[in-house]
């Protein structure tokens, strides 16, 4: 379950983020606010994960959904570059959350 509620918060890490570029810089009120509300759902998230999975493999796989998920939707909705070389970064995230995954208990 745990995990589950760690995915929730890395989604929730995009959604900030979106929410940070739709806000131009703090001059936009509802994306500012949803940058607040949305980063703490997050915060407040990946605080109570850490109760129960170590907090190293935790905070990388967070910031890795985050990272990953980030650029995907830059990619997608706001026309960012899609090179090989930033898809294959992308790449090496993702791998690195999984084998934290896989590792975590050896």
């Amino acid at each position: 379950m745990w995990w589950a509620v760690l995915f929730v918060a890395g989604l929730l890490e995009v959604v900030w983020v979106v929410c940070m570029k739709l806000s131009k810089g703090f001059t936009r009120p509802v994306p500012s606010l949803c940058v607040l509300v949305f980063g703490g759902l997050s915060l407040f998230a990946l605080c109570q994960v850490v109760k129960h999975i170590p907090t190293g493999t935790a905070y990388a796989v967070w910031t890795g959904i985050g990272a990953v998920g980030s650029c995907i939707v830059g990619i997608v909705l706001f026309g960012e570059q899609r090179s090989w070389l930033r898809l294959v970064s992308i790449a090496f995230i993702i791998a690195g959350a999984v084998m934290l995954k896989i590792y975590e208990k050896q």
